[in-house]
Order: structure tokens, then sequence, then C-alpha cells
């Protein structure tokens, strides 16, 4: 089971990173927080600099879930950008990826928030210092999803300008 929770943990963690690194730094193709920022204004965000900056280091922290450190708070960070992005812009499209659609955020997600309620395992920097015990278990799992379904709701509604609530983007 820990050979298994390492790689959904290296997998996922690794693109998350990369995700954020875009939006942060410009890596991989990125646009930056500049960049990101025109996005996140075209979503109807409020401050859009502030939210790409915060989404970027949101996506980032899948470092730390790839190191299974502190791994319900990045699970929590996961799941709340990905619930975002279906949110603002992949529902519409439909289920499939292939069409601009959500499985892909849909998956990331639950693998954040059964890694959560699974723990971390063996391979982890929690597992190493004691922490896999206190912080894992099904109600970790429930409290980061009920967690990113409040913060996704207040960000969405209160961090967006309410004509942006009403279009979808092309």
């Amino acid at each position: 089971m820990s050979y298994g929770l390492l790689a959904l943990r290296v997998v996922v963690g690794g693109t998350m990173f990369a995700h954020g690194a875009q939006k942060v730094f410009g890596w991989f193709g990125g646009h930056g927080p500049k960049g990101t920022a025109g996005f996140f204004g075209q979503l109807g965000f409020r401050a859009p600099l502030a939210m790409a900056v915060v989404a970027g280091l949101a996506e980032a922290s899948g470092l730390l879930f790839a190191v299974g450190f502190v791994t319900p708070l990045a699970a929590l960070a996961i799941v709340i950008v990905m619930l975002n992005a279906i949110a603002t812009g992949h529902w519409p499209k439909g289920f499939f990826n292939t069409n601009g659609g959500y499985e892909f955020n849909l998956v990331l997600l639950t693998v954040a928030a059964a890694v959560a309620a699974t723990g971390p395992g063996r391979f982890s920097i929690d597992r190493a210092i004691g922490w896999d015990d206190n912080i894992s278990g099904l109600w970790w799992g429930v409290g980061v999803l009920a967690a990113a379904i409040v913060t996704s709701f207040l960000t969405l509604t209160l961090g967006r300008r309410r004509a942006a609530l009403t279009e979808q983007p092309a």
C-alpha cells in the first residue's frame, strides 16, 4: 500500500507543483504572476494578481504533497484549487478533458482527498517525524473536502465581481 500511496503522491504532487511553478515563476512555459493575473481577471476576480499568486502557491504545495509533509494541508490546497478550476470554467464544458471538461481536475481532487483520508504512507516526511497517525483518517478526508467546499464557495462569491458569476469564459 505504501508504494501505491508514494506513486500517487509523487505524480499528483509533481503535477500540481509544475502548474504552480507556471503561475508563480513562469517555469515550464507558464506566464508568471502577471500573465496569470490576466487570466484571473478574465474570470472576473476582483484582485487578479493576488489570486494568481495564491492559486500558484496553492498548486506549488503539490511539492509538500509529493514528499508527504503536512499532507492534509497540502491536500486541502489542491482540492480548493481544483474545485475553483471546475467552477470557473470546466464544468460547463462537460466531463471530458478533450472538450475542456473537468475530468482531470476531478481526478486530482479525488486523489488529494483520498490521500488525506488514507494518510501519506510509510514513505513520507509525516511518517518520519511521527505525525502520520495524528493527521490521517476518514475524518481528515471529510474535513479536507468540507473546508475546501466552504473556502471555494467564499472565494467564488466574495472574490469575484457579480457580473462574472453569471458569465462563462469562452
